[in-house]
C-alpha cells in the first residue's frame, strides 16, 4: 500500500481506503463487513469513511461493531463521519439536520457513540448549508476540535467558492480551516477535481478523499447488459442513481474502455481506479465492496498506475471526450 498526505497536512492516508455507503446494512451484514475491513486493513488501508446518514445511522452502527470486534490499535486507522442531512430519514425535525452549532455538535456525539470510539480523525460537513452562516459552521467545527472529538474537518460536495468562504473566516477569526474536501471523482464526473480546485490545492492545500471512482459500480462494466440481481442500481430507493448513471452513451463509453483495460491485462474496475489514483490532487481513493473478490481485484489497481502512460492516457481521453476545459464557477 502506499500513503499520502492529507493535503498540507501532516496526516497519512493509504491511496486506496474502504467506504460503507450503500454496502453497510442495506447489502451486506455484520460478517461481511468484519470479513471485509479485515482485508482492507491487511492490506495496508487506515481510512474508512462513513456517515449519520449513511442507512440512517446502521451503516455507522456497523461499523463500530467490527471495530470493537477487531481491537485494533485506534492510532493505526483513521475514521471519518460527515453532517448534514441527519439520520431520522422523514422523520427528522428542525435542528436535526444541516451545519448549525447544534446539530454540528450533537450529530458528532452520536456518531461517536455509533462508532464506539472517542474521537473521529476526520469530521465533513456533508453537503454545503445556505442556511447557516458559514462563520458559526467552522466555529462549531474549531470547538469540536478543541474539545478532542475531532482531529480534522472538511467539506464533502462543496463548491471552490463555499471552502475558500470557509478558509476566509477561519483566517479572520484565527480558527482552523478545512483540511479535505470528498468530491465524487470518476472518468465520467472530472470538474472539480480537475479544474474548479485547481488554485485551492496550492493555495491553501487541500486534501481530497473522492468518492465512486468506480461511478456507482458503471465502471466495472457489470451494467452493460442491464441490472444484475442484487447490484446497488437495483436497490429500492437508489432509482436516482439508475436513472443518471444508466445511459446508452455511458455504457456504449464503458465498452470501449475495457478493451483499454484489456490491451492493459488488467479489469475495467482496476483501470478506473488507477486513473484517479494518477492524479496527485488524490489523497486517498474509496472503495465500496460487498464481496472479498471485488476488494482483492480493487486493491491491486495501484500496480496499474504506473501502466497509465501518455499514450494510455491519450487512449482513454479520445473514449471519454469529457477532459475539463472551463471553470464552472
Amino acid at each position: 500500500m502506499e500513503y499520502r498526505r492529507l493535503g498540507k497536512s501532516g496526516l497519512q492516508v493509504s491511496t486506496l481506503s474502504f467506504g460503507s455507503w450503500v454496502t453497510f446494512s442495506k447489502q451486506i451484514n455484520d460478517k461481511r463487513a468484519d470479513e471485509l475491513m479485515g482485508i482492507a486493513y491487511d492490506n495496508g488501508i487506515n481510512f474508512f469513511d462513513n456517515a449519520e446518514v449513511y442507512a440512517l445511522g446502521e451503516s455507522e452502527n456497523m461499523m463500530g461493531r467490527v471495530l470493537k470486534k477487531k481491537k485494533w490499535d485506534r492510532t493505526s486507522i483513521v475514521l471519518s463521519s460527515k453532517v448534514f442531512f441527519g439520520w431520522r430519514g422523514v422523520n427528522n425535525k428542525p435542528n436535526q439536520t444541516g451545519l448549525s452549532r447544534k446539530h454540528v455538535i450533537e450529530a458528532c456525539d452520536e456518531a461517536l457513540k455509533r462508532m464506539q470510539t472517542d474521537y473521529l480523525d476526520l469530521y465533513f460537513c456533508h453537503r454545503a448549508d445556505k442556511n447557516t452562516p458559514i462563520e458559526e459552521t467552522v466555529l462549531a467545527m474549531n470547538t469540536l476540535i478543541q474539545q478532542g472529538k475531532i482531529l480534522y474537518w472538511g467539506t464533502s460536495e462543496w463548491s471552490a467558492v463555499e471552502i475558500m468562504e470557509a478558509h476566509r473566516v477561519a483566517e479572520k477569526y484565527r480558527l482552523i480551516g478545512p483540511t479535505m474536501e470528498q468530491p465524487q471523482y470518476n472518468l465520467f464526473e472530472r470538474q472539480k477535481v480537475e479544474l474548479d480546485f485547481a488554485d485551492i490545492y496550492s493555495n491553501v492545500g487541500l486534501g481530497t478523499t473522492i468518492w465512486s471512482p468506480l461511478a456507482t459500480g458503471l465502471l466495472t462494466g457489470k451494467y452493460n447488459d442491464g441490472v444484475p440481481k442484487g447490484a446497488r442500481l437495483g436497490l429500492q430507493g437508489f432509482d436516482w442513481l439508475a436513472d443518471r448513471w444508466l445511459e446508452k452513451e455511458k455504457i456504449d463509453k464503458v465498452k470501449k474502455l475495457a478493451s483499454v483495460a484489456k490491451e492493459l491485462n488488467c479489469t475495467l474496475a482496476q483501470m478506473s481506479i488507477a486513473w484517479c489514483a494518477l492524479n496527485p490532487n488524490v489523497s486517498t481513493v474509496i472503495l465500496g465492496a460487498t464481496k472479498k473478490e471485488q476488494l482483492n481485484d480493487n486493491l491491486k489497481s495501484l500496480e496499474i498506475v504506473s501502466k497509465l502512460t501518455p499514450a494510455i492516457i491519450d487512449k482513454i481521453e479520445k473514449i471519454m471526450k469529457n477532459k475539463p476545459t472551463k471553470a464552472s464557477f
